[in-house]
């Protein structure tokens, strides 16, 4: 994949302020310091004690990897929610639909993309298991489908191509009649009309970003806040745990926040592996993210999580990981960071692969359901056996979690022993009708889920 950085990184930088009259810390993953202050900072920071971490957890383990096989849903087939739902297929014969996004009108936009393996990376990759499906042929679809239901009965009548010739896109974020789309090297915009059925004008580049990842790191989620004078920009780690060297980590592994425009750019949020899935909480207006964390540990470690971003907050990567617990392969390397790291708020398991982020803000779900957040699992391959390949619901109260994550659409495993699975979740989206999407890339499908 194409690792270039930004060029024009080296204009931004996070500083840590750690009190009144203390010292200030630059933070390696936001900007790259010179040799000379780089050996400084090293040299002083052996000296400082770490902090302990405050939740308990397993010591690391030699890893295990199991990769699962998708083998498809049979006709009829589909995943399976709680009482009380009724689970139906909104869209099928898609490749690899990842993301969506409904326009005002009420036109969804499902994004198809994927990773791309092609030349000696994929036969090394079909040899070790990691190609996700018979149907895989390596290549990313790289468009946007509209799906139009013009009677209202939760089932598209009209599907079209409505933006072709992307580059691995993903987020989407609509501002007054300006689409924007994240590429994996770029974000960029569009102009929309309302009711527009098709997209044909070039697209302005705003702004560029480090294009692809390691595994599936390419993703570029946005998301605006409530008067779209702000756009704020997920972008993954180049790297598990920076094996390839910081200066390939430069604007990776952030939230990033700009104005619609693309100028004003600061890192709202570092030290987040790979944030995925984002969205405000809708009592407190609080910015929410779902988190993949690191790999090679064991089975146990270390936890996917859900957590509230705070502006200037650092969450551990490479350094530490929930809190203070430092990773035995950077150790000694930044202590100052590892005291810095911020205990995210709900564990949702090791190596689940947690994508999907949607709070529910609708009025049809049942009340326990509402103003809860649920998570896609895309599902495990670093563990022995596998994990995730479902949709969680974590209940919230007054803002805040209420309870551990509860399994809400399930069924996608077909046989765990032999690893194969129908399908894999990827995001959650809550409709205008109270219903939500959950988008399905390894069953090429999009599941609609409404209450009875």
């Amino acid at each position: 994949m194409n690792m270039n950085a930004n060029r024009f990184h080296s204009s931004f930088s996070a500083l840590s302020i750690l009190g009144a009259g203390m010292m200030v810390v630059m933070c390696t993953q936001c900007v790259q310091k010179s040799k000379d202050d780089a050996s400084q900072t090293d040299s002083t920071a052996v000296t400082t004690p770490v902090a302990e971490p405050t939740v308990q957890l397993p010591e690391p383990s030699k890893p295990k990897n199991k990769f699962s096989n998708i083998i498809g849903w049979s006709d009829g087939q589909m995943p399976q929610a709680p009482a009380g739902f009724v689970v139906t297929e909104y869209a099928g014969n898609l490749k690899s639909p990842r993301w969506a996004y409904q326009l005002p009108n009420g036109d969804v936009l499902i994004v198809e993309s994927n990773t791309e393996t092609k030349g000696a990376k994929r036969v090394q990759e079909q040899v070790s298991g990691k190609i996700k499906s018979r149907s895989d042929d390596g290549l990313s679809a790289n468009r946007i489908t509209l799906l139009r239901d013009n009677n209202k009965d939760g089932k598209p009548d009209m599907r079209e191509t409505f933006l072709s010739g992307l580059n691995q896109p993903f987020g989407i974020v609509l501002i007054k009649k300006d689409l924007y789309v994240a590429n994996t090297d770029g974000v960029y915009k569009f102009p929309y009309n309302e009711g527009d059925t098709k997209i044909t004008a070039k697209g302005q580049k705003i702004l560029e970003l480090p294009a692809g990842g390691y595994n599936n790191h390419w993703t570029r989620n946005l998301l605006t806040n409530a008067d779209g004078s702000k756009i704020y920009i997920s972008v993954g780690s180049g790297s598990n745990v920076a094996e390839h060297g910081m200066e390939n980590e430069v604007r990776r592994a952030n939230i990033l926040q700009i104005n619609p425009d693309g100028t004003g750019e600061k890192i709202f949020a570092s030290g987040l592996r790979n944030p995925v899935g984002m969205d405000w909480e809708p009592r407190t207006k609080q910015l929410w993210t779902a988190v993949n964390e690191r790999d090679e540990l064991g089975d146990e470690l270390v936890p996917d999580y859900l957590a509230h971003v705070k502006e200037g907050a650092f969450y551990g990567w490479p350094f530490a990981y929930w809190g203070a617990h430092e990773d035995p392969r950077m150790a000694g390397k930044n202590p100052e960071l590892v005291k810095k790291t911020v205990v995210p708020d709900v564990d949702l398991g090791s190596h689940t692969a947690s994508l999907g982020l949607a709070f529910y803000k609708g009025d049809k779900f049942p009340e326990a359901y509402r103003q809860g957040a649920f998570i896609g699992q895309h599902g495990s391959w670093n563990r022995s056996e596998l994990v995730g390949y479902k949709v969680v619901f974590v209940p919230f109260k007054n803002g805040k979690p209420a309870g551990k994550p509860q399994d809400f659409l399930t069924g996608f495993i077909a046989n765990p022993e032999s690893g194969e699975v129908y399908g894999r979740p990827v995001g959650t989206f809550v409709l205008k009708d109270g219903s939500m999407l959950v988008t399905d890339d390894g069953g090429g499908k999009v599941w609609r889920v409404a209450a009875k």
